[in-house]
C-alpha cells in the first residue's frame, strides 16, 4: 500500500502544480486582457469627449445662426417659444426680425379669427403673409411682409 499512497502522492502532486499553473497562467491572461480593456476604455473616453466636444461646438454654431432661429419661428406657436428662447441666449437682428414678424402674423391671424361672417376669407391673408415670411426666411433676406410687415417690426421692437 505504501507504494499506492506513493503514487497517489505524486498523482495529488502534480494534479496540484498543474492546477497552480493554469491558475498563473489564468492570472497573466486575465491581467493581459484587463490591460487591453483599460487601454480601449481610455481611448473610448477620449473619443467621447472629442464627439462631445464637436457636438457642442456644432450647437453653438446652430443657436448662433439667425436664420435656424428665423425658420423655426415659423413652426407653429411652440416652433415660435423656441426661437424667442434661441435668439434670447444669442440675440441676432436676423432672427428677431423674423420673431417679429411671425408673431405680428400670429396675432393677424387670431384676431381675423374672430370676424365671423368673413372668417374663411380673414384667414387667407395671415397665410399668404406665413407664407412669403418663410420664404424669405429660407432665402436668408430680411423682408417684410406686405401690407404690415413693417408696423410689425415697429410695435414689436421689444422683443
Amino acid at each position: 500500500m505504501s507504494d499506492d499512497n506513493k503514487n497517489l502522492s505524486d498523482d495529488l502532486d502534480d494534479m496540484i502544480g498543474d492546477a497552480k499553473d493554469g491558475a498563473k497562467r489564468a492570472g497573466e491572461k486575465i491581467s493581459s486582457s484587463a490591460k487591453e480593456f483599460s487601454d480601449d476604455a481610455k481611448e473610448f473616453a477620449n473619443d467621447a469627449k472629442t464627439s462631445a466636444k464637436e457636438f457642442a461646438d456644432d450647437a453653438k454654431d446652430v443657436l448662433s445662426d439667425g436664420k435656424n432661429v428665423a425658420i423655426i419661428a415659423h413652426i407653429t406657436l411652440i416652433g415660435w417659444i423656441i426661437a424667442i428662447v434661441m435668439n434670447s441666449s444669442n440675440k441676432t437682428e436676423y432672427g428677431s426680425f423674423y420673431v417679429r414678424q411671425v408673431l405680428g402674423i400670429m396675432l393677424l391671424g387670431f384676431v381675423c379669427g374672430l370676424i365671423p361672417v368673413v372668417n374663411l376669407i380673414a384667414w387667407i391673408l395671415p397665410v399668404a403673409m406665413w407664407i412669403m415670411s418663410l420664404i424669405g426666411s429660407l432665402s436668408g433676406e430680411k423682408k417684410p411682409v406686405f401690407l404690415l410687415g413693417n408696423q410689425f417690426q415697429d410695435w414689436f421692437k421689444g422683443i
